[in-house]
Order: C-alpha cells, then structure tokens, then sequence
C-alpha cells in the first residue's frame, strides 16, 4: 500500500512538472521584464550592464545570458526620458572583467595547519591552499522601430499600463496582469519605455546563451538604473553593475536586496580599454563595479539611484592563497624547533661536561 502511495506521488510530482513547462512565466530582469511567446520558456541566468553617466546623459549597454526554448521574448525597460538604441560593443565587457579580475597573492604562515604535517591525515601535506509633459498622445505612442541584429526594437510612449499590455498581445506575446501594475509607477512620472523583440534571424532557432548588448542613451540629472519592475520575478535575481562616471558611486539604498557588494573602483584610461575609450569619449572616468543579490524580488521597492561617494577610494578585490613557509625544502617551523632543539641539547651536553671535568680536576 505505502508503495503505491508513493509511486502516485511520483507520478502527480511529474505531471505538475510538464504542466509547469508548458505556462509562460514572466522573467523579470534587473533593469526590466523579459517576456516569452506562449508555451515557451526562459530564465536569465546573468544580467550585466554598464553604465555611463556624465551628469547630463545616462548610457546603459546590457548584456543578457538566457536559457530556455523560446524563439521569441519581449524585454521591456522603462527610461525616464527619450532613448535612443543600438548594438553594443561585445568587448566592452570582456575588456571590463580584465580591468577588475581581482589580484592574486601568495600569504605565508608559520605554524602548521589542520591539513598540513603532522596533523594531515595523508601523513605527507606539507603546504596548504586556498510621454512629453503636456502632449495629447494616445494610450501608446511608438517613437521609433528598428531592427538591430536579432532585435526588434520599439520605442514607445504609454499613458496606460493595460494599452502597452495590449501592444504586446498584438504582437503575439503574452504579457501577465501584474506587469502592468508594476508599471503604473513609470506611467505616472511619464517616463518612455524600450521594448524589444528578441527574434533570431535564422529560422527554428531559440534564443540562448549570451545575447548581443544593446546600448541604450537618454538624458538624466540623476543617475537611475531601474529596477521596479524585478519585483515580478519568481526567482531569485542577480545584479552586476559596471558604473563610469566621474567618481566613485554607490546605490543610496538596497531597495530591498542584500546590501550592494562592490568588487572594484579605480580611475581607468581609454589606453587600458578600447571599448571604454569609445564609450567615454576618450575621458579617464571613475570605474565602480557593483554586485548586488535579490534572494526575495517581491521585496524590491524602487529603482536604483547612484550618488558619488564621499571620496574616491580605490579598491580591488584580494585573494590569497596560503602557503605554509619552507626553508630549503623543509618546513620552516619544524627547521626552526628542531634548531632551538638542537642548541639546547647542546647547551646541556655543554654543560654536562664542564661538570665532569671540574670534578676530574677536583
């Protein structure tokens, strides 16, 4: 009888699980949502960005690594003011995680360790390693429509979150209800929206793997990466901010996530990277690489605003591979015991004999 209760159990358990492939989840990315066709499925598995910021004008070229079976998704991101959008340069970010892998140094220590000898269980380890205001336009205004590689990209307007709900479905794509709740905020501050069909090129193909960047650039005083809309996510999401600006920045809050981590900051030169050269401008901007997790997305409550820190402090990521210290091959702890040993075994021997010969010469 418990055996065939459990074999059901098995059996319902992989039912609910093909049922579970065939619902189009919305995926909400850091800086937006990315939305499947129907009956097909996709997760981000990484989002980068980069971020440039000269006080007047906002540049974010993204990246996405994607996997599932969907030929087709819809990504949105709203943006505060026009936008204009192209393909990004791929080097951009290889050139980026060269500039801030973190340094590698060799740490020595002294006395011996759990896994070194004698307390080593092998018995021979002998190291250790570690809208415009004012306009009348409709409930959804295109801008502008392109395509870029395998994007289709829209430039829209909405005064209605439910008519860029609408869009969506016209263009055969299935955009769940609570999105538009959660961009009724960027309708009320009349921010503009981005919305891009990600459509490969080449017949029967499903999008996968790491995605061409798409550089995006509006004007802003402020320098906001938004993150509203990853509130939506079922999942836990992950974060990775490049940020170029002319000093050091910092988020002014978690916004709901665990506290940002930041893994580099120094002043770069276009010298060291071509791609930031062309991005810059040819400047030498302040470089901030930021990680940030959002194990409970529901929690996130806000975009993300970026204000200058109170100085510009460099930093770069350490890490240390322990070493126990040798001397000419043997440990030097045990050189160093076995020679005090040595010399006191000697200083008692020493000793030993000038008191038998003062007891000859008595």
């Amino acid at each position: 009888m418990r055996r065939a209760q459990r074999v059901l159990l098995v059996v319902c358990a992989l039912l609910l699980t093909q049922l579970g492939s065939l619902i189009a989840p919305a995926y909400a990315c850091g800086c937006g949502a990315m939305v499947p066709g129907r009956q097909s499925t996709m997760g981000v598995d990484r989002e980068t960005s980069v971020v440039r910021w000269d006080g007047a004008t906002e540049q974010i070229v993204m990246r996405f690594t994607v996997n599932g079976n969907a030929p087709e998704a819809a990504w949105i991101m709203p943006v505060p003011s026009r936008a204009e959008v192209e393909l990004g340069d791929p080097d951009l970010f290889r050139e980026l995680d060269d500039l801030t892998a973190p340094e590698y140094r060799t740490r020595y220590y002294f006395w011996p360790r759990h896994d070194d000898w004698p307390f080593a269980s092998d018995g021979d380890g002998l190291s250790a390693g570690a809208p415009l205001p004012g306009s009348t336009a409709p409930p959804v205004g295109v801008v502008g429509r392109e395509r870029l590689g395998d994007f289709d990209v829209a430039r829209l307007t909405a005064t209605d979150p439910d008519a860029l709900r609408d869009w969506l479905d016209d263009n055969g794509f299935e955009l769940p209800a609570d999105l538009a709740t959660g961009l009724q905020p960027y309708v009320d501050q009349e921010w503009e929206y981005v919305a891009v069909r990600l459509a490969p090129e080449e017949d029967g193909a499903t999008l996968g793997g790491t995605l061409d960047p798409l550089r995006l650039s509006f004007e802003s005083d402020r320098l906001i990466y938004p993150m509203r809309l990853s509130r939506l996510a079922d999942q836990p999401q992950s974060l990775g901010l490049y940020v170029l600006a002319d000093h050091r920045m910092e988020p002014r809050d978690a916004i709901g996530g665990d506290a940002p981590k930041v893994r580099f900051a120094g002043r770069i030169s276009s010298a060291e990277s071509r791609a930031v050269g062309e991005l810059t401008g040819g400047e030498r901007p302040f470089l901030t690489a930021i990680d940030q997790s959002f194990p409970q997305p529901e929690r996130i409550d806000a975009d993300h605003e970026l204000r200058a820190t109170a100085s510009d402090t460099p930093y770069r990521q350490v890490y240390y591979d322990d070493e126990l210290r040798m001397f000419a091959g043997v440990p030097a702890w045990l050189a160093t015991v076995g020679g005090v040993f040595a010399v006191l075994m000697l200083l008692v021997v020493g000793t030993a004999v000038l008191r038998v010969r003062r007891r000859a010469r008595l």
